[in-house]
């Protein structure tokens, strides 16, 4: 079975305002299961592909930090 994850958590988020995207966010991050990291992955990417170079240097400096 050939399943695009991309595509999948698109299509499942595709509807969802702010505030469920934000508790899909936090849902995951809690629940802390290995599974939900390829669709937080992709909400990542999403996220980076929309931001512009000042954005994705913060996020960055923000990672640095936190590891």
């Amino acid at each position: 079975m050939d399943i695009n994850i991309r595509n999948a958590v698109k299509h499942n988020i595709s509807d969802n305002d702010e505030t469920q995207l934000r508790d899909t966010i936090v849902d995951a991050i809690q629940d802390g299961q290995e599974k939900m990291l390829p669709g937080l992955g992709v909400l990542f990417e999403i996220i980076w592909n929309q931001s512009d170079e000042q954005q994705r240097n913060t996020m960055v400096n923000t990672l640095a930090k936190g590891v």
